[in-house]
């Protein structure tokens, strides 16, 4: 498991209210740190001197990069470590990657660590018990975390989240790091799947391009989640049609590559969630024998102290025979969301000044 970004960006929003220290820690070779639980055998490497007496295999003594099991045995060790009495951190009942503790709070992906705590001290002591049982580098205040720029502002009122490398490198696939911009990431009409329509003129991977555009807009643009969505529906066979979509949003990630979400917290709020559905916004008289045309889709944004979490677009899985419907069907998938999002909120008030004053839904 990893942890959500949800958590990560509700931690940071908190960091910022309750002024706490950070700090970012990075486990060297964190596979091998693991024990092996079972035995594993390999074949003697090339070039690997053995006697000549006897045919030989290797018996792995440590857990290895490659192995089936090789990032859950490594994560056992490092929840098992966390929750021991040394720590003595709780793990979360919604986000197995998030560790809470009476005095500090602590989010993990893979061999990646942020921990944040209100007395620098207790964070310098985290550290040291860590260099005991891990290999790892203390890399200081957070300032990136999973490829973002984590930028706070000088008066601590804000933190700025950024990836412009990841739409650097996006642009560089696409071929149009000098061309116009775009002042929006897509236009009309509706995509669809333009069967008999004009095939690609470029080879540039489609689906590699757009597996970077999910991460980049579910970590940090949320303005281009609807125009990543539609694209995505097509990889299997993009036309011409969806290579230029995708082109757009690449314009208008080069007008704005600079960008990214901020985050400023207001006390004075709590959970909001607004969402909303379109009824049959597909609908395509070309194709209008695929059902797949008849779904309506769902959008909604969550916020905690005024600041967005959670961002969503995507078709709803089944044809909703009315407004009313469609609108139902969303609101249910909007709180699948909020009600864990409830719990996570539950479980930091244990440790800070949050307000468990029940969400506010708009529909």
């Amino acid at each position: 498991p990893v942890v959500q970004w949800l958590t990560v960006r509700i931690v940071l929003i908190l960091s910022l209210l309750e002024n706490l220290h950070s700090r970012s820690i990075d486990f060297i070779l964190a596979f091998p740190q693991a024990k092996i639980k079972v035995d594993v055998y390999m074949r003697i490497p090339f070039g690997f001197q053995v006697p000549k007496d006897g045919q030989y295999v290797l018996k792995l003594r440590k857990n290895l990069y490659g192995l089936k099991d090789a990032s859950a045995t490594f994560w056992e060790k490092t929840r098992d470590t966390l929750v021991s009495k040394r720590y003595g951190f709780v793990q979360s009942k919604v986000d197995q990657c998030l560790f809470i503790r009476n005095d500090c709070i602590l989010v993990t992906y893979v061999d990646d660590c942020l921990c944040f705590s209100r007395d620098p001290k207790v964070l310098d002591d985290i550290v040291s018990l860590l260099e005991k049982d891990f290999d790892m580098t203390d890399e200081g205040e957070v300032a990136q975390y999973l490829g973002v720029d984590v930028k706070r502002s000088s008066d601590g009122s804000t933190i700025e989240l950024r990836q412009p490398y990841l739409i650097q490198r996006i642009l560089e696939q696409l071929k149009i790091t000098d061309a116009n911009h775009k002042t929006t990431p897509s236009g009309k009409p509706l995509l669809h799947k333009d069967t008999d329509g004009s095939e690609r003129k470029d080879n540039w991977n489609y689906r590699s391009v757009q597996g970077m555009l999910n991460y980049l807009a579910g970590s940090t643009r949320p303005d281009i989640t609807f125009s990543t969505h539609q694209c995505a529906r097509f990889c299997n066979d993009p036309k011409l049609l969806h290579e230029t979509a995708m082109k757009r949003i690449g314009r208008y990630l080069l007008g704005t590559s600079d960008k990214g979400i901020i985050l400023q917290p207001d006390r004075d709020k709590n959970i909001e969630c607004f969402v909303d559905a379109d009824f049959a916004g597909n609908w395509n008289k070309a194709e209008a024998e695929d059902a797949v045309n008849m779904l309506s889709r769902t959008g909604y944004v969550i916020q905690f102290m005024g600041c967005p979490i959670l961002w969503v677009s995507k078709l709803q899985t089944e044809i909703a025979l009315s407004t009313t419907e469609a609108e139902y069907i969303a609101l249910s998938q909007a709180m699948r969301e909020v009600i864990p999002l409830m719990t996570i909120i539950e479980e930091l008030s244990d440790v800070l000044n949050i307000s468990k004053e029940k969400p506010k839904i708009f529909c």
